[in-house]
């Protein structure tokens, strides 16, 4: 049935690197945002409207707060909330990452943050977490491009992708101190699979990967075995994320906007589709 369904253009603004599509159920819309062009788009489906914001640096991923503003992890390891175009800078800068940027993001049922940044030619990638208190501490070491993050609805497992070195990991995870351990590389994806990108976890605990130069969203088990394809008629599929009331609507952005001969027509366009499968809503960050 999923691969009969057509992935409907919602937003088509060509993005070259369309990412990170969160939805804010205090504001029913849906935010994501174009990584090298700064901007943060909002889209409401009641409306229909959509709103365009310059975030002045490229923001690789965002939570939701607590109080309803969003975190954005930004370039040269800057952190700021964000409102309406108002921001509150939480980290000026890490200088350990001056000359990169965050890439993925997720919070915690603790309101922590895994935030993960990119591989530069200097050195690999890292994983981050950022607890309530500020304080920021080294997760995992050595990755190449840090993605798509995912809890089990146990809580007991995180999902991890790194999409320079094609895999997609699970780490025991221990919700009262945040540590992660155990890692158990599940997924390969090799090929026309394309690189594992974003990805979300359903209400029943499978997981959604995205795949960059794949054009496909794939459904897979909580052990990684591929169980649906869901293509697209883009190559680049960036990023998956669950909103609408009931949870069931599932917005995937794309990229490669710059080079729509090369990548498809409607590439860097948002998408929606509804094939009855039920998400969960995020985390929020709690960061003082």
């Amino acid at each position: 049935m999923s691969e009969q369904v057509t992935p409907e253009v919602i937003v088509n603004p060509a993005c070259n690197v369309g990412e990170g599509p969160l939805w804010h159920p205090d504001e029913q819309c849906l935010y994501w945002v174009d990584i090298p062009a700064a901007k943060l788009f909002k889209f409401s489906p009641d409306t229909g409207e959509v709103i365009t914001y310059d975030t002045g640096a490229p923001v690789g991923g965002f939570t939701i707060h607590e109080d309803g503003r969003l975190l954005l992890f930004m370039a040269e390891g800057t952190v700021r909330l964000w409102h309406d175009g108002e921001t509150e800078t939480v980290i000026e800068n890490l200088p350990e990452e001056r000359g990169n940027r965050f890439n993925d993001v997720i919070a915690d049922p603790e309101g922590r943050v895994f935030c993960g940044v990119l591989s530069t030619e200097e050195r690999a990638g890292r994983l981050y977490r950022l607890d309530p208190d500020g304080s920021i501490t080294v997760m995992l070491e050595d990755t190449g491009t840090a993605n798509g993050m995912g809890f089990t609805p146990d809580l007991k497992q995180m999902y991890f992708c790194d999409s320079r070195q094609c895999t997609i990991s699970a780490f025991d995870y221990d919700r009262s101190t945040g540590d992660l351990s155990n890692r158990q590389v599940i997924a390969r994806p090799q090929g026309e699979e394309g690189r594992p990108d974003g990805m979300t976890v359903d209400a029943e605990g499978h997981i959604w990967s995205a795949r960059w130069d794949g054009s496909r969203l794939v459904k897979m088990s909580p052990d990684g075995q591929a169980m649906e394809h869901l293509p697209f008629p883009v190559k680049k599929v960036s990023c998956v994320t669950f909103g609408g009331d009931d949870f069931t609507d599932m917005y995937v952005t794309t990229a490669g906007g710059g080079d729509r001969a090369q990548n498809g027509e409607l590439a860097g366009a948002l998408f929606r589709l509804n094939i009855g499968v039920k998400g969960r809503p995020e985390f929020r960050s709690r960061i003082s």
